[in-house]
């Protein structure tokens, strides 16, 4: 396990997305990480959990840092499990593209643009279930409202 004093590094990295929040819609914050909404993806309800220190491996956090950032990614799913119904949710921390970290909570549901593939796969979707998909995440926007506010009550 790396000690805080063996970190790569702490400060934020200029070329590093998630070092820099200017664009992102922050639920909630504490020092140590931030929860965001991540926008524009047809996958409702998917949020963000960001680890502050520019840090690339879990194994860079102390313990007790990984219990709060995972007791936070539970919370988070067990809010969107609440919420949202959804059929499964994903969480994934990968960090290929961004060496920074972080975890992604995706509610997934089996009519949507991907199901079962991984989000990021094409989508398998005809313009007639792209339509319903729509309807399906229109009417789901006052849960996800919801789920927003109770991210924004989780206590610090």
């Amino acid at each position: 396990m790396t000690t805080a004093s063996s970190r790569p590094t702490t400060a934020g990295q200029p070329d590093c997305p998630l070092c820099d929040k200017q664009l992102e819609n922050t639920l909630w914050e504490s020092p140590q990480l931030r929860i965001i909404h991540v926008p524009d993806t047809p996958f409702i309800g998917y949020v963000r959990l960001v680890w502050r220190a520019h840090v690339a491996e879990m194994s860079d956090l102390s313990a007790p840092e990984q219990q709060t950032l995972m007791h936070l990614v539970f919370q988070v799913e067990a809010l969107q499990r609440q919420l949202l119904h959804p059929d499964k949710i994903n969480v994934a921390s990968l960090g290929n593209q961004v060496a920074h970290v972080h975890w992604h909570v995706i509610p997934r549901w089996r009519t949507d643009p991907c199901f079962p593939d991984a989000i990021w796969a094409p989508s398998k979707q005809t313009p007639e279930h792209q339509a319903a998909w729509q309807s399906h995440t229109d009417a789901l926007q006052p849960r996800v409202h919801a789920l927003h506010e109770a991210i924004r009550q989780i206590p610090h």
